[in-house]
């Protein structure tokens, strides 16, 4: 792993954790914790999706339940904060990574040094992505891996057609990366105990909402304005 040591005076270190999050899980948290000290990263600001381009719209819950279960999961953590900026690209039909990190650079105003931080896996069609010549012009990548994860097939995919992407991708391994919100949606559906696998306020959430299984949400009424600002308070 290439590790970037001293934050300069002048920047900040942004990490910018993207993600369906559907639903966000300990192996996430666990993730953007190690990532902020092995990195020395000020803050790491989570982005939950919009429209994924790669996800069909009814394989995934609806962007409010996702965004408010990050809230959930990260309010307890002074380094971690929750952005909307994709929640509310929802006119969009697809949003993209360019997208996002074209508007914190701008936000930053080009004044922090951006880290988006993903699993390993999405790495490998990193050349795939829109512009993805400017994404690595603008932003380093962390891919989170995990232990014993082969570093050859980062190096052979990218490397071959691309190598100088290579000196921005950054590669930690993250022992519980063995949790994926797939393997906790289908315990919800099997009537499964996902505790420990997630935070307890995201369990009651998806629990109280009915998500991911056929159980009725034991409240049928979106949260009012009222109570979403609580949450973040």
């Amino acid at each position: 792993m290439k590790l970037l040591h001293a934050n300069s005076e002048e920047k900040q270190s942004i990490g910018l954790m993207g993600g369906t999050f559907d639903p966000i899980h300990l192996g996430h948290l666990v993730t953007a914790e190690e990532v902020r000290i092995k990195f020395g990263l000020d803050k790491v600001i989570f982005v939950p999706s919009g429209h994924p381009p790669h996800k069909e719209a009814k394989d995934v819950s609806a962007p409010e339940h996702r965004y408010l279960m990050t809230v959930l999961a990260t309010i307890t953590n002074p380094y971690f904060n929750v952005s909307r900026v994709e929640v509310d690209r929802m006119q969009a039909e697809r949003t993209y990574t360019i997208e996002t990190i074209r508007f914190f650079h701008q936000y930053y105003e080009g004044k922090a040094n951006l880290f988006f931080i993903t699993g390993a896996d999405a790495i490998l069609e990193i050349l795939s992505w829109k512009d993805y010549q400017e994404l690595l012009s603008i932003c380093s990548f962390i891919a989170a891996t995990r232990p014993g994860y082969s570093l050859s097939k980062l190096e052979e995919t990218i490397g071959e057609v691309c190598p100088e992407a290579l000196c921005n991708i950054y590669v930690v391994e993250i022992p519980a990366m063995a949790i994926s919100s797939t393997f906790i949606r289908n315990r919800v559906s099997e009537g499964k105990s996902i505790k420990y696998l997630t935070p307890e306020a995201v369990t009651q959430y998806i629990l109280k909402n009915g998500l991911y299984s056929d159980a009725k949400p034991q409240y049928k009424t979106p949260l009012s304005s009222d109570t979403k600002n609580r949450i973040l308070k």
